[in-house]
């Protein structure tokens, strides 16, 4: 039996849209591999306050290697695609879901980033990601310090200075998911981008989901005050906001911009929407459990569901359009799909591994 269905609906955007748009050669800079043996859920404990949202849990309750190949496959056929992988966990089992990533690197010879808790010494993290063979690091804001609300979740508060200093000798990347409820534009997340980087320059660093700027709302002045860091890097990942690509790729030029996933997320079924300056996805009755679970869900008609397609293809729909405005050449899109990424990946190996 297949991981997942293709309806007409899929095949059709695909190949009228999306074969002859991509290059044959894609890497996608940011997918999650883990298996739920080794990341139980458990109920939340007295007072305790979950630091993210509901509706990404609901598309997979595993994603392994074998999993994130068949999608590939699926999705893009006849393309080669090459992820840059990680794991998503909490402090009890980030052992056993990185061991399991350095699996996956070993059995397929994708690269990986270490995924990171901020109570680690620089020691004992700079040993783990070379016994690994990784390439740098990501974290959450769910493994900041329990006392903080999520609200005032600060970048350093889950990436450490001390852990940054080590990476920045490393000329390692870091994969940058920001905190706080102003996204892209919030003032404290853009002052510390601009932080990082001048304290640590040689620090790869990625601003995950063009810094969660998901509406027209989130992007603000953050492009011209991020001006000051012009080796930022951006991936699109979960993302199908045009606006926010088309000011993107004007800001900072397609060298700075990469395709990511955020798999296997994006293998939900779903079209995004803009409303009172937040986003809902829209998603067929029934298949992801009652939508009241969480606010950005919500169910559309039976006749509507059946038009919907991946969360994938819309986010490349969204990048298309951008591209398209902006003037991107075939090279400028391929940088974006896979050259920039290319040369990130392969310069982050030379520095850290001498090969």
């Amino acid at each position: 039996m297949s991981l997942f269905e293709l309806t007409d609906v899929d095949k059709h955007v695909y190949e009228t849209e999306l074969r002859d748009f991509l290059p044959d050669r894609m890497i996608d800079i940011h997918t999650h591999v883990w298996l739920s043996k080794y990341r139980p859920e458990k109920p939340l404990a007295p007072g305790e306050v979950k630091r993210a949202v509901t509706w990404p849990s609901l598309v997979a309750k595993d994603n392994s290697v074998e999993d994130l190949i068949e999608t590939y496959r699926l999705m893009f056929p006849a393309k080669e695609v090459t992820p840059l992988m990680f794991t998503s966990a909490k402090k009890d089992n980030l052992p056993a879901c990185n061991a399991y990533i350095r699996e996956c690197m070993q059995k397929t010879g994708f690269p990986a980033l270490y995924y990171s808790h901020p109570e680690q010494s620089a020691e004992e993290l700079r040993r783990l990601i070379l016994a690994g063979g990784f390439l740098g690091t990501k974290s959450y804001l769910e493994l900041a310090p329990a006392y903080l609300p999520e609200a005032e979740i600060r970048v350093f508060d889950f990436f450490p200075k001390h852990q940054l200093a080590m990476l920045n000798e490393m000329g390692a990347i870091v994969m940058l998911h920001i905190p706080r409820h102003g996204r892209l534009k919030d003032p404290v997340n853009l002052q510390q981008i601009l932080e990082l980087k001048k304290e640590f320059p040689r620090v790869r660093l990625i601003i995950a989901h063009i810094g969660r700027a998901y509406t027209e709302n989130d992007v603000g002045n953050s492009f011209e005050v991020l001006s000051e860091a012009p080796d930022l890097m951006f991936d699109f990942c979960a993302n199908t906001c045009e606006f926010a690509m088309t000011k993107l790729l004007k800001a900072v030029g397609p060298n700075h911009v990469m395709f990511g996933s955020d798999l296997p997320i994006l293998r939900m079924r779903m079209r995004r929407i803009e409303e009172n300056n937040t986003y809902i996805n829209l998603i067929p009755p029934g298949l992801y459990g009652d939508p009241k679970q969480d606010t950005h869900l919500r169910e559309v008609s039976e006749a509507e569901g059946k038009d919907l397609t991946f969360f994938m293809y819309e986010e490349i729909l969204a990048f298309k359009r951008a591209a398209a405005t902006v003037g991107l050449s075939r090279d400028e899109i391929a940088r974006c799909f896979y050259g920039n990424a290319r040369e990130l990946i392969d310069g982050t190996r030379r520095d850290i591994y001498g090969i």
